[in-house]
């Protein structure tokens, strides 16, 4: 399978087809899902000090902004040896604030890595039934000043490909928000019949057992025989999107590799290895997903 030399980083997507007249058999460009109301200007809001503690606890890397509400829930977070149970408390600083007991330390600056994920490896920091997981390749990958990485989003057990870690919770939670718009590119090969014509149709979005998959860019690679290499462009990421829509057209799925998360590329980084991003890139980056919120 052919790649791309070198794993590139802060580049733009490939450049979508440029709009033209259904009629003719072309397609318009990969839009970005956008709330009609996110046009309209914000009332202006009274500003306050301070930040929320689920968010000043992402920003430290404990866990999701999500995460750190559940354990405020469960007891688990104290300030100055008080239990809170509200996750609407503002701060302007951690200090006094543990999690299970221990401190919690000031925010390190975000740190953004690539991860060449190897197929049979569980996105998860550990599994009961014993399988292994990302954590057990990135013990040695990592550098070793690295603080803990969370992963943004997940691959499947059997999903191979680029995986973005990051130390910060709220640039996870910005890069996984379909909210945000990040497309995620991905490569199937695939047993059975298609055509190109049926990859068209998935730019409308399809409804698979209840459950609907909003726009997809799909593009039919090559074909030999009933094998298709298949390329898809998504911003939802929802849970086995490719592999559940594939399926639905009729394809078995041998290999699924993730070969882009927004600007960032998997190129020819061997598998298992990881790459960290300049933090110049990295601030760059967060810019540019603020200014689309903002939007």
């Amino acid at each position: 399978m052919p790649m791309s030399h070198g794993a590139h980083v802060n580049k733009p997507p490939r450049k979508p087809p440029a709009p033209a007249d259904r009629r003719a058999g072309k397609r318009p460009p990969f839009r970005r899902r956008s709330d009609p109301a996110s046009s309209k200007p914000a009332p202006d809001m009274p500003k306050r000090d301070g930040d929320r503690i689920a968010k000043l606890l992402a920003r430290a890397g404990i866990a999701s902004r999500r995460e750190v509400e559940r354990m405020i829930e469960d007891g688990r977070v104290s300030i100055d040896g008080v239990v809170l149970d509200t996750p609407a408390t503002v701060l302007t600083s951690l200090r006094g604030v543990t999690v299970d007991g221990k401190s919690v330390a000031a925010p390190e600056r975000a740190r953004l890595f690539l991860f060449h994920k190897p197929s049979g490896l569980l996105t998860a920091e550990r599994d009961p039934m014993g399988r292994p997981t990302i954590y057990t390749a990135l013990r040695n990958a990592l550098p070793k000043d690295t603080p803990r990485v969370m992963p943004v989003g997940r691959l499947d057990f059997n999903t191979e490909g680029l995986l973005l870690l990051t130390n910060d919770g709220e640039l996870k939670r910005a890069l996984e928000l379909p909210s945000s718009g990040v497309p995620r590119t991905y490569r199937a090969k695939a047993m059975g019949e298609i055509g190109q014509n049926d990859l068209e149709a998935l730019f409308e979005g399809i409804t698979v057992d209840g459950v609907h998959y909003g726009q997809i860019e799909a593009n039919l690679e090559r074909r030999s025989g009933r094998q298709n290499w298949i390329e898809m462009t998504l911003a939802e990421g929802k849970n086995r999107e490719v592999r559940n829509v594939l399926e639905h057209l009729g394809l078995q799925v041998s290999r699924l590799l993730r070969i882009a998360y927004g600007p960032f590329m998997l190129g020819d980084m061997p598998r298992g290895s990881v790459l960290e991003i300049p933090q110049a890139e990295v601030e760059r980056f967060r810019k540019t997903l603020a200014r689309e919120a903002a939007k």
